[in-house]
């Protein structure tokens, strides 16, 4: 009995991947009558070009099952013979227009593209270990990594009119690909130009994490998948994206063979392209911390965070922490790249303020937002700086614009009648102030240009020695380098 299962798990495995085709229904109703029954019920596939470089992948015996039982993607490895007879020509005719040094490539074309490169999707359901926004975060991510080396742009849309549907399914769920509960089988998706175009399914059984082995990483699985929905097969580059087996390999990046792949579809990208970093966020130059002026500064869960257009700089007990410069969207996805000013009220709720708009969130998940600033009485837009402060147990928040400030009742929900006030009451203050914060001591600190003022609330003046350099007090620059 056992011998029969370890058969039937062996050829169903080779039905699924492409290596040999069933003429009819794929599961038989025994193993044995799949065994027995299989010069009638199976056929080995039509020879395939990519033949040479799949010995790699073959079975040594019936019992070597550890190939088999790897997490996988569902994407057969190899065109059904419908696709062979529909594609396999046009890919040949291309083929034949390559230089003797291209032909060894190892990736692999469905042999359609998508005519377009401005690429809409949308998110059906979602898994239930991550919040919605950390998953839409992951596939933004995911796509990125093929648009950072082609000219492809993508966005979310909740539209029913998207180019590329993702959805999480179980089971059978309506086409021919059935998931397998967890391990096994991970995800699959379709190649363009097909009758299911642009879908994408996950397995809803798998354990999905990010940026850690505990689970299945839905990263390195999304950014396989998006592959195949732009027209890739499966390489057979063990360190490709487009590998057919799962590895959780950190940071995320595309292979040389991926990028040949998905340039040889789409081109090259139109600008020049980002670069990965360690924590598997796609960046452009990062700003130097010591040669900057930011746009916002606040304290929030008893650290300082520093903004500057879509970056953040996080310092924890006077220290910056590993792999910050990030972007912004690694905490609070939905912000915009320009912050204006941040502050955390007294019950831990942060504001973020843009233009005319305002922004909160409870940590990383969205309470509301955009709103317009209206609401909160105050008179002007595009604030420069926002302060939180106590006084008599009362919680204050003050606004800044230009020469003057306001002060705004948290409890109360209104600007204060009697402001606004001259900024110039404060003794030794700047004119202009880009952030503000308040520190341990109980001192604000406002920030303008590359420098900074320590204010003494109980004596109403900055403190001497200030102003003081932000680059060479909080990240440890040179002199040199924050003048």
């Amino acid at each position: 009995e056992q011998t029969k299962q370890l058969l039937y798990n062996v050829l169903s495995y080779l039905c699924l991947i492409g290596h040999m085709t069933k003429m009819h229904h794929r599961f038989q109703k025994s193993p044995f009558s799949l065994w027995s029954n299989s010069h009638a019920g199976l056929k080995k596939r039509p020879s395939h070009e990519q033949d040479t470089l799949n010995e790699e992948y073959d079975f040594k015996s019936p019992n070597d099952t550890d190939l088999w039982n790897r997490p996988r993607c569902g994407v057969p490895d190899y065109p059904t013979l419908t696709q062979l007879s529909t594609t396999y020509n046009n890919v040949k005719k291309r083929r034949d227009t390559l230089s003797r040094q291209q032909r060894r490539k190892r990736f692999a074309l469905y042999g359609r593209r998508w005519e377009k490169t401005d690429l809409t999707y949308k998110i059906i359901r979602f898994p239930w270990q991550m919040s919605e926004d950390k998953v839409r975060s992951v596939f933004q991510k995911a796509f990125g990594v093929w648009g950072a080396v082609t000219p492809l742009r993508f966005s979310e849309v909740t539209s029913e009119n998207a180019d590329i549907i993702i959805d999480f399914n179980r089971y059978w769920h309506g086409d021919n690909l059935p998931f397998d509960g967890p391990g096994g089988i991970l995800a699959h998706a379709y190649f363009p130009q097909t009758q299911r175009e642009g879908e994408v399914h996950f397995d809803y059984d798998e354990h999905w994490t990010v940026g850690n082995n505990a689970g299945t990483d839905l990263l390195q699985v999304a950014a396989h998948e998006f592959g195949h929905v732009l027209g890739l097969q499966h390489s057979l580059e063990p360190d490709a994206v487009m590998c057919p087996f799962y590895s959780d390999a950190y940071p995320l990046q595309l292979s040389e063979d991926d990028k040949r792949g998905i340039q040889y579809l789409y081109g090259s990208p139109r600008h020049a392209p980002p670069v990965m970093t360690e924590t598997n966020e796609i960046e452009t130059e990062l700003p130097n911390a010591c040669k900057t002026n930011f746009d916002a500064v606040s304290m929030i869960r008893g650290e300082l965070f520093f903004f500057k257009s879509q970056y953040i700089w996080r310092i924890r007990d006077g220290q910056l922490q590993a792999g910050y410069p990030a972007l912004s969207s690694r905490h609070w996805k939905g912000i915009p790249e320009h912050i204006d000013a941040a502050f955390e009220d007294k019950s831990g709720n942060i504001w973020f303020f843009q233009g005319d708009s305002y922004w909160v969130f409870d940590a990383e998940r969205k309470i509301t937002g955009p709103d317009s600033v209206r609401r909160l009485g105050l008179p002007v837009t595009d604030i420069e700086a926002a302060l939180k402060w106590e006084e008599d147990h009362t919680e204050k928040v003050y606004f800044f614009k230009s020469s003057y400030y306001w002060s705004f009742n948290i409890q109360d929900n209104r600007i204060n009648d009697l402001h606004p006030r001259c900024i110039y009451e404060w003794r030794g203050m700047p004119s202009h102030i880009d952030g503000a914060f308040l520190d341990r001591y109980g001192y604000a600190n406002f920030l303008s240009g590359m420098h900074y003022w320590k204010f003494d609330p109980v004596e109403l003046k900055v403190l001497e020695g200030y102003p003081r350099s932000i680059g060479m007090d909080f990240f440890g620059c040179s002199a040199s380098l924050s003048k």
